[in-house]
Order: C-alpha cells, then sequence, then structure tokens
C-alpha cells in the first residue's frame, strides 16, 4: 500500500434549515492513495459533494477530520487554508468556470500569477500547460470561442498549472457529449500516469470506471462500498467501432 494523500476519519457534517438539521455525511472514513485515479460516485443528494467540498478545504466538518499529505486541513486558518488550496490542490468544475473576457492564456496565467510567480514565467507556464493539454493553437482565444471541450481542457491548464498534488474534478464530463467526455477522461488520465497527480472526481458518468482505481460509492451521507476497477463489472459497449467503458 503506497502513501495516503487523502484520509477521512468520522467526516460528519450537519446542515441546520430552520428547524430541520439535515446530515450530509454520516461519520465517513476512506484513504486515498498518493497517485490513485478514484471516483466518488452516488445519487444526487447522496452526499458525494460534501466530501469533495471537504476534501478540497472548500467545506468544513461538522465532526470528524480530513488530512491532505499529511495535513490536518482543520488547524489551518483561512490564510493558511488559501494557499494550501492554491498550490496543493487543482479544481475543474462541469460548468468550466473560465472568465469569459479572458483569453485561455490569460484564464491560465492568473492562478500562477496568484501563487506568487511573476507575470513572465506564470504566461509561459501557462503557455507550456496550455501546450500540453493540447491547446497551444488557441492561446489568444476566448471561451466563448472554442468548443465546450476545448473549454474544460482549458481548465484542466488552470488545474495544472501550479503543479497540484491533486486534482479535484466535479462532474468534469457532466456537460460534454460522449466522445468528448472519453477525450476529457483520458486527458485526466494522462495526468494520473504521466505526471504522477492524484485525481479525485465526483461523478454520475459510468465511463470514468474505466480508469479508476478506486470507486467510492456514496449513499445517504455513508461509504456503502469501496471497490477497485477490477472488482466493479462494467458493462463494454461500443461507439461508432470503439470499445468503451
Amino acid at each position: 500500500m503506497g502513501d495516503v494523500m487523502v484520509s477521512c476519519k468520522g467526516v460528519k457534517k450537519t446542515f441546520v434549515m430552520g428547524k430541520e438539521s439535515v446530515h450530509a455525511l454520516r461519520g465517513v472514513s476512506v484513504d486515498i492513495i498518493r497517485g490513485e485515479y478514484v471516483s466518488i460516485m452516488g445519487p444526487s443528494g447522496s452526499g458525494k459533494s460534501t466530501l469533495f467540498n471537504m476534501i478540497g478545504g472548500l467545506d468544513t466538518p461538522t465532526d470528524g477530520g480530513v488530512e491532505v499529505d499529511g495535513c490536518r486541513l482543520a488547524d489551518l486558518n483561512s490564510s493558511q487554508l488559501a494557499w494550501f488550496r492554491c498550490r496543493k490542490i487543482g479544481f475543474i468544475f462541469q460548468s468550466f468556470n473560465l472568465i469569459p473576457t479572458m483569453s485561455a492564456l490569460e484564464n491560465v496565467t492568473i492562478p500562477r500569477i496568484f501563487a506568487g510567480h511573476p507575470p513572465a514565467k506564470a504566461k509561459a507556464d501557462a503557455t507550456r500547460v496550455l501546450e500540453r493539454v493540447g491547446l497551444g493553437h488557441r492561446l489568444d482565444h476566448l471561451p466563448s470561442q472554442v468548443s465546450g471541450g476545448q473549454q474544460q481542457r482549458i481548465a484542466i491548464a488552470r488545474a495544472l498549472v501550479n503543479e497540484p498534488l491533486i486534482i479535484l474534478a466535479d462532474e468534469p464530463t457532466g456537460n460534454l457529449d460522449l466522445h468528448t467526455g472519453k477525450e476529457i477522461i483520458d486527458l485526466l488520465n494522462d495526468m494520473k500516469q504521466n505526471l504522477g497527480v492524484t485525481i479525485i472526481t465526483a461523478t454520475h458518468d459510468m465511463k470514468m470506471l474505466s480508469c479508476s482505481d478506486k470507486i467510492i460509492r456514496i449513499e445517504d451521507g455513508s461509504v456503502k462500498s469501496v471497490d477497485t476497477q477490477a472488482s466493479v463489472k462494467v458493462k463494454v459497449g461500443s461507439i461508432d467501432g470503439e470499445t468503451v467503458m
């Protein structure tokens, strides 16, 4: 067993809505190993997005704790947490969250500047990462001037530019067609294989199982199962002659 990158111990999250308490997480304990590709799956309202937010330091547990790369997130103040997220975690969102008035290059350069790098170096690093995701020919294009798949590639480049330990991808294929979604999954898997990045996705997309090392299934705020790819029976189909999971 490799090094533990993420450790969740007895994580609970309760939201109080008026006189009612909603238990989003009910004592979740799970470990994610450095360099794994993990899919967190479950129906809407199951708690998978809440767990995702806990791992990313976007929310705090009501009880229990989360450690990332040996650092207990509850011990960090707001400034330390912002530093941690900027340098340790890359976020990818279903809706891309790109700045519409900025070019692909500018969108990817900004987080590098926020991390403290000089503008010239930030721009050079952003260019390099955009080239890596196949968008070296789209540097000056606005998000509205490229396809949905290319917008997601820009978002992936933005997540990668600060060389994070973890990529957190929230439904990264949710707004994409089948073929483009598979391209994004393959790209994320390439990041894991060649850069050693730990990939954690919250997803409904069964195609994710084709490259996931671990599948964490969440139901009603609890972990129902933790499976490996080999232990999951995946229905194999064909799209235009190409076999997919």
